[in-house]
């Protein structure tokens, strides 16, 4: 028989952007611990709706760690306690019997909350369009080797292009800033000879974009790449910094 715990949840309630959130708490009895933390969730909506009340709005999508949409703070964790992984892959049992568990929306100026764990984080894509495109004509499929590369430089912007966007980075910076995504983009692309072309516009549009929206200025803490559930690395940040005081030499 599976081994069951006794939760309570402490859950932000806000129903819309202007209102005021507060806490709300929840007490779960028997839950498995082999159920992931959205189906928890979703097992406190089920009960909340059969009690006539409104569910707990949150986000997800994939459940499979690959969109980052399930963006969720818990117990003072983007994606909760465990390591590399997004909040969909969390289970519960890396929670104790009879634990409080706290769960808010991402805290920033730049994801003002929408509903409840919901937050607006279309300033991501914002900056991701401030960004351009590679003006670089590719054609069709190239040979193998047309374009030599690295296999070092191949496998940093690979690893770059990894992130998901999700805004754990932002969530996870006691000032809200955006350089962990903003230089794993401009990275996954300065690496490679294709994204060469613009590299330079790049960097300054995004950044400037990113301060326009609002995001801090990076502290040098390294909570950013702690909290990553894509293990992307600060490295990207001082690739971003080079990237952006050359561009602005060239003026």
């Amino acid at each position: 028989m599976d081994k069951t715990i006794n939760i309570t949840l402490k859950v932000w309630r806000q129903r819309g952007p202007k209102e005021k959130g507060a806490f709300e708490s929840y007490k779960l009895d028997g839950i498995s611990v082999d159920t992931s933390f959205l189906e928890m969730l979703d097992i406190q909506n089920e009960i909340l709706i059969n009690q006539g009340k409104e569910p707990i709005v949150f986000d997800h999508d994939c459940r499979e760690g690959i969109c980052g949409m399930c963006s969720l703070y818990i117990n003072g964790h983007p994606h909760g306690p465990d390591e590399d992984i997004t909040t969909c892959q969390l289970h519960m049992r890396k929670f104790k019997d009879g634990e409080t568990i706290t769960i808010e929306p991402w805290r920033s100026a730049g994801f003002p909350v929408i509903r409840d764990l919901i937050v607006d984080r279309t300033a991501f894509d914002k900056i991701i369009q401030a960004g351009g495109y590679t003006s670089i004509n590719a054609g069709g499929a190239q040979d193998a080797n047309a374009i030599p590369i690295s296999k070092e430089d191949a496998d940093e912007a690979m690893d770059s292009a990894s992130c998901i966007g999700c805004g754990a980075c932002v969530a996870a910076c006691k000032n809200g800033s955006a350089m962990l995504f903003l230089s794993a983009k401009v990275s996954q692309l300065a690496l490679l000879p294709q994204g060469r072309v613009e590299a330079a516009k790049r960097a300054k549009a995004m950044v400037s974009k990113m301060d326009e929206l609002g995001f801090g200025n990076c502290t040098n803490t390294g909570a950013c790449e702690v909290e990553c559930p894509k293990n992307i690395s600060i490295s990207n940040i001082a690739r971003l910094n080079r990237e952006f005081i050359t561009a602005k030499f060239k003026d």
